[in-house]
């Protein structure tokens, strides 16, 4: 398959987890894929994955891969690896903002209080703040060109308590600033949703099914998906000559993938939540603009 064959894409977080699976299934599409990280090579990080590994993947699936190592709390390193992929590709069609710090203290069952403010701005910056900026400087190759995807990944947790009060604020934040960058965007011919991914089986899941109390009773492999799941959304999203339709919106992965015939890389099809666990405050319909109301002298 090639359906984004000539197209560039740039995955931020893809040293391992959805990051890496997204990349992967774009590549099952032939897309040139900028996989951003820390971790450049293996072995240097306690988790598995590394940019070189996901480069290497990437490549032998049928795309081609650029390894950027990247500190999302960086803007001007942000700033510079899109002046590198319009230097040297001339073109942006599709960012996905996958990367947010997921600090141990996160899934700890305290308090807010009791938690280091420095690890809960983490979750913040990396998973808000920078997600702005990197679609601020893909906007900026987008809008002239005429076209684009920016996707960001968020979840049930935008609706529903999930561990952490920054978490749940961060991903509730992403929605509404993928509603407002889509009202922007109307008429520029680039397109801005949010998705909803479920629980899926990264690596630092699976650790945490091992040791966070609770998670091993919650969660199942019949609600689970792989990491490759939600790129295999995205990726019937960026091949969708009617994506513009949906900008704007958020979405759960699970019903996109039934509307788009898209299953797991086992073949199976995972169930959307909306019943349990929340549905998304904002449609792709939310956007029409309106212009605010004079100022009273």
């Amino acid at each position: 398959m090639s359906g984004l064959a000539g197209k560039v894409a740039l995955v931020t977080g893809a040293t391992r987890g959805i990051g890496k699976g997204v990349a992967c299934a774009l590549a099952d599409q032939g897309a040139t894929v900028y996989v951003t990280g820390r971790t450049l090579s293996a072995g240097g990080h306690v988790l598995p994955g590394s940019l070189e590994e996901t480069v290497a993947e990437v490549n032998a699936r049928g795309g081609r891969g650029v390894a950027v190592a990247l500190d999302l709390l960086d803007d001007a390193r942000i700033g510079a690896v899109f002046d590198q992929l319009a230097r040297d590709e001339g073109r942006l069609d599709l960012l996905v903002n996958n990367a947010m710090a997921i600090p141990d203290s996160m899934t700890e069952r305290t308090g807010f209080w009791e938690k280091p403010l420095q690890d809960e701005w983490q979750i913040w910056d990396t998973g808000l703040r920078a997600a702005y900026v990197a679609a601020w400087h893909a906007a900026r190759i987008m809008v002239p060109q005429g076209s684009g995807l920016i996707a960001a990944l968020s979840g049930y947790v935008g609706v529903t308590y999930t561990y952490d009060v920054v978490f749940g604020t961060t991903k509730t934040a992403t929605d509404r600033m993928m509603r407002d960058m889509g009202r922007e965007l109307q008429g520029t011919g680039v397109s801005a949703v949010s998705l909803w991914q479920g629980f899926t089986y990264t690596e630092r899941a699976t650790e945490n099914l091992k040791s966070v109390p609770g998670m091993a009773s919650q969660l199942n492999s019949a609600v689970g998906s792989s990491p490759e799941f939600p790129g295999r959304v995205i990726a019937a999203l960026a091949m969708d000559p009617a994506v513009g339709d949906r900008s704007g919106g958020t979405f759960i992965n699970a019903e996109l993938a039934m509307e788009y015939g898209v299953t797991d890389k086992d073949g199976r099809t995972i169930p959307s939540l909306r019943e349990s666990r929340g549905a998304p405050l904002w449609g792709a319909g939310d956007t029409t603009w309106t212009e605010p109301a004079s100022k009273v002298s």
